[in-house]
């Protein structure tokens, strides 16, 4: 049992070694791009744009968006992560050497969100801290933060694994992130508070659960919300679930291993 256990740990370490290696390795274009793409956000919408707008519940709208910006940065680099990965593997074939390995679906299944996780929280914490130097933030807290964010990038890097399993091309890859993550994002609560919306448009967007992740984490930096944090959490927490127990079906299955 105990040999068991460390060829299993030993496993899953290789399996998110591999994929820290990967986007480490190539940096310049896994965590320079997004770091520098948020610090435009910043001087652009924060400092020029927010300039002319009004505070938001108290706060400057550069204390407003930096929150969002910097759960948009751990949301799509957690994606983009494992989607690409995943999809790698299938593409070069390497990917049948893990699943004819004697390891575990699980096993499998977390070292690719691992390594995705990872992504997506150093590339946050860069963001973060390029933050600082456009305003000044304290954290309400800090609990709420590291919960959310480690959910999100969880929750995202099981998305990215679901577009990797399911893609049959390379363009697959960036079509759900271009056409239904990026709206999402855009619409959910990043650059606007939702009670500026009509009734009925924030009602819809209650439902938006990137809106209910940003609106978490923004609370637990700022103390505001313009949601119910308990339902935020219980709402990505049920996703994550439901997505969990999906990829873990697919991966038994085999779904998409055939490119």
């Amino acid at each position: 049992m105990q040999l068991r256990t460390q060829q299993i740990y030993i496993a899953l370490l290789t399996i998110l070694r591999k994929e820290v290696v990967r986007f480490m390795r190539i940096w310049s274009q896994t965590l320079l791009p997004p770091v520098i793409t948020m610090a435009l956000y910043f001087l652009i919408f924060g400092k020029l744009v927010g300039s002319q707008i009004q505070n938001i519940s108290g706060f400057t709208y550069m204390q407003y968006i930096v929150p969002g910006l910097v759960m948009m940065s751990i949301m799509t680099n957690a994606y983009a992560n494992t989607s690409t990965s995943f999809f790698g593997a299938k593409f070069s074939k390497s990917i049948e050497e893990i699943l004819v390995a004697p390891v575990p679906n699980y096993v499998i299944l977390l070292g690719f969100v691992f390594g995705g996780m990872l992504r997506g929280l150093i590339v946050g914490l860069l963001v973060m801290l390029i933050s600082l130097f456009f305003t000044h933030l304290h954290i309400h807290n800090i609990w709420i933060v590291l919960s959310m964010a480690l959910l999100a990038s969880m929750l995202f890097s099981l998305g990215g694994l679901i577009n990797g399993i399911f893609a049959k091309k390379f363009d697959d890859v960036s079509f759900i992130p271009t056409f239904i993550l990026m709206p999402l994002t855009y619409l959910g609560g990043v650059f606007y508070s939702v009670q500026q919306l009509p009734p009925f448009w924030r009602m819809i967007s209650t439902f938006n659960p990137i809106l209910n992740v940003v609106d978490s984490f923004r609370f637990g930096i700022l103390g505001i919300s313009d949601l119910n944090v308990y339902f935020s959490f219980l709402m990505v927490g049920g996703l994550f679930i439901i997505l969990l127990l999906w990829c873990l079906i697919m991966l038994h299955r085999g779904t998409g291993m055939r490119t």
